[in-house]
């Protein structure tokens, strides 16, 4: 699955990016930032997260990481994490 961030100028001010899947679906939009420079150094940030971050449950107690454990099955009949 591929999808792509997408640089847009903010109604308020400043410009904001929001991450599209591969089917243009919303998953997320950022802060506003006071550039476009800055914009794409915020997504360089949430890329480098995303790739190496552990999920942490807002729910569990201070310390207390959630680790992927089997999911369902993805399309190629593989096991796929799941983040709860």
């Amino acid at each position: 699955m591929s999808g792509h961030f997408e640089v847009f100028a903010s109604p308020n001010g400043g410009y904001r990016f929001r991450l599209l899947d591969s089917s243009g679906n919303h998953l997320a939009t950022s802060r506003p930032y006071p550039t476009k420079q800055a914009a794409a150094a915020g997504i360089f940030t949430v890329r480098e997260i995303a790739g190496t971050g552990l999920i942490k449950d807002s729910r569990a107690s201070q310390g207390n990481v959630a680790r992927p454990e089997t999911g369902p099955v993805n399309a190629t009949g593989a096991a796929s994490p799941s983040p709860w």
